[in-house]
């Protein structure tokens, strides 16, 4: 079991085949890092679950910008209609909390649920997500509960801690070598309302 990003590479020099992938991407700019670093690897299909977004124009615009750069690097995106009223439900109870809090560990729950559910049904061999590249997600959580998942629907979760090795500053650069459009806020309604309050950092805080 790969258990660090150490033994994640050393788990990916060690493959001899390429297992189908389904990566969950949470916008095109995280995912440029880790696809162009598991892509060596992985036969990958992108998947675009994000109900979490707030508006709908944003969520369209996000998915956009994904299926551009993916079809730059002949890779498949499969994507859900948007629902945000299952993303509410999801962290009913945790709404006033801020970033970094259980509302953020339900929302990786729930898209990481979707994504493990449509890796089973569609016979992938793993399952991962790109959140872990942005300094402001939890990797412990994202990847505990890619644990728990992997048992409970019997596949292989890959370990992610993307922004290693300064996996978060290749996303940046590579998001501005292909002229990627850069959100300034997570994606929920609530991640918005606290950066027009001026609360908390942003992903392009980082840049």
């Amino acid at each position: 079991m790969v258990n660090s990003y150490k033994e994640l590479k050393v788990f990916l020099k060690s493959l001899t085949e390429r297992p189908k992938l389904l990566l969950h991407s949470c916008c095109a700019p995280c995912s440029t890092h880790v696809i162009m670093l598991l892509k060596k690897y992985f036969d990958i299909t992108v998947f675009y679950s994000n109900d979490n977004i707030y508006p709908k124009e944003e969520f369209v615009k996000r998915l956009n910008e994904e299926i551009k750069f993916c079809q730059g690097q002949a890779i498949n995106v499969l994507f859900t209609e948007y629902n945000e009223e299952d993303y509410l439900a999801a962290i009913k109870g945790y709404e006033t909390l801020g970033e970094k809090s259980l509302r953020c560990y339900e929302c990786y729950k729930f898209r990481l649920e979707k994504t493990v559910k449509k890796a089973k049904e569609l016979g992938f061999d793993y399952f991962t997500t790109t959140l872990s590249i942005s300094p402001h997600k939890n990797s412990e959580w994202i990847n505990a509960i890619g644990r728990e998942l992997e048992n409970k629907f019997n596949i292989n979760f890959l370990y992610s801690d993307f922004k290693k090795e300064e996996g978060y500053k290749n996303s940046v650069k590579l998001a501005k070598d292909y002229n990627l459009y850069r959100q300034d806020y997570c994606g929920c309604r609530y991640s918005l309302r606290e950066r027009s309050l001026g609360h908390g950092k942003t992903e392009k805080d980082n840049s």
